[in-house]
């Protein structure tokens, strides 16, 4: 069985290349629409069979029986799951075809999102065969997999990236393909939302998975794996553009990441730039509603309509600097994730210092600062950026291990802020968002030489 898997995982052949230039340029046209929206709406279906379980959080509550703290065990499950699989599934792509991976994390994600609201039947039944787990054990358990098959998203969708797109425009269809993470988790709030209209709460996790079930089958068959297993030419021969750092076909794999992912300073500067990228997203993020109801007076609905357009303005954010990186520095991220971070820094000041019942129109838009100029550096540093200061050969595993340290930094945002808060007040709290950006930028300004000079290689 997981011979006949491996076989299936495995990189496609490459063909025969084709010689017809206009044949070349149909069918480059044609599968880089379908490998860009392939990739774009199987992310966002991930999004429905993750963040699902934010929405019906009450739901699990009240029919369940589980706590507030059971439900925060389970979250952190899936944090340290998803965080460390990233980087592991990251590895596995680089040697795997790319709708292989995808199409087996989606499917696999599916599958747990279908048992997961039957949980207390498991739990029954494995009472009857002399097993006692508690029932929170059981859904962090599940939804600790979860995490593991979600993992398995992210790391094909950069090698496709890389693969199909050339440096010189990677930066802005990265950014682009990056808001499918707004678009899945927006339309399936929206989902959810009217399914518990109808005290539907089982479906928040059963037509997600159905949709996720469908949409891996398709993609088995929509998507393929690099050009050359087409009959195209690399991306950089075709567009006539920087050619990509590739290794000595001698090295193993293993010796490939040793050298270009281990030992890689820059790497690791990018790395540790995505901890606290990561952190001031999620304390602003995932604190500012208490933020702003503790200190400053709002209630509850008044601080969710404050900071809902947070999280929605990181898409356009997101797309903009990838755009600019592209147009204003020939592709290169560094200087677009210093202008994004001082800018994010003083949003972030700006917002504390403003914030309250008498400027709801200021808090709203200090806010919507914050989520625009955040998903810059988390878009560019952790991804264009890491696929820049390693070879292709080991592209996926570079962007999960950066991925890896930014799930550290969410986990750390939400001990760490509370920590903050309650030991130095909420001042306290964005004064170490604002130190945070300063040495985010500190490690990203490290790639500035490495990053021109792999560009400028012809």
């Amino acid at each position: 069985m997981f011979a006949k898997l491996a076989n299936w995982l495995k990189p496609l052949p490459d063909i025969a290349p084709l010689s017809d230039e206009q044949q070349i340029k149909r069918l480059y046209r044609n599968w880089r629409i379908k490998m860009f929206f392939g990739m774009y709406f199987g992310y966002a279906l991930f999004y429905f069979t993750r963040k699902n379980l934010d929405y019906v959080k009450p739901a699990l509550s009240e029919n369940l029986g589980l706590s507030v703290i059971e439900l925060g065990y389970i979250g952190t499950t899936i944090y340290l799951t998803y965080g460390i699989g990233k980087f592991l599934s990251g590895v596995l792509a680089d040697r795997c075809n790319i709708r292989g991976v995808m199409a087996l994390g989606l499917f696999t994600s599916s599958l747990i999102n279908l048992a997961f609201p039957f949980l207390p039947n498991f739990q029954h039944y494995l009472g009857n065969m002399g097993i006692t787990l508690p029932l929170v054990a059981l859904a962090a358990v599940l939804w600790g997999l979860n995490g593991v098959a979600q993992s398995m998203g992210f790391p094909p969708v950069a090698k496709g990236l890389v693969y199909w797109f050339s440096p010189s425009e990677r930066a802005t269809k990265w950014t682009l393909w990056s808001s499918s993470h707004t678009f899945g988790a927006f339309f399936v709030g929206v989902l959810i939302a009217y399914l518990l209209k109808f005290d539907a709460w089982r479906m928040a996790f059963v037509i997600p998975a159905i949709m996720g079930i469908c949409y891996s089958i398709f993609l088995l068959f929509f998507l393929t794996d690099k050009p050359t297993t087409v009959g195209l030419p690399p991306i950089e021969v075709y567009r006539n553009d920087v050619m990509p750092v590739q290794e000595k076909s001698t090295l193993s794999h293993w010796e490939i990441l040793k050298k270009h992912v281990f030992k890689n300073p820059f790497l690791w500067a990018l790395a540790i730039s995505y901890i606290f990228v990561y952190y001031v997203r999620f304390a602003t993020l995932d604190w500012g509603t208490m933020f702003l109801t503790q200190e400053r007076g709002f209630s509850q609905e008044a601080a969710v309509s404050a900071m809902k357009w947070m999280p929605f303005l990181g898409m356009p954010g997101g797309i903009v600097a990838g755009y600019l990186a592209d147009r204003w520095f020939q592709g290169r991220c560094t200087q677009m994730n210093i202008i994004y971070l001082l800018i994010l820094a003083a949003s972030c000041w700006g917002f504390y210092l403003v914030a309250g019942t008498d400027q709801f129109f200021w808090t709203s838009l200090l806010a919507s600062f914050i989520g625009f100029f955040v998903d810059g550096p988390q878009n560019l540093a952790g991804g264009v950026q890491a696929s820049r200061v390693t070879v292709q050969e080991s592209v996926s595993a570079a962007c999960g291990f950066t991925g890896m340290f930014g799930y550290f930094g969410a986990m750390l945002s939400s001990t760490g802020a509370a920590y903050i808060s309650h030991s130095f007040g909420w001042k306290g709290v964005y004064i170490s968002c604002i130190i945070s950006c300063f040495i985010a930028m500190g490690f990203i300004a490290t790639t500035w030489k490495k990053e021109a000079a792999g560009m400028a290689k012809k």
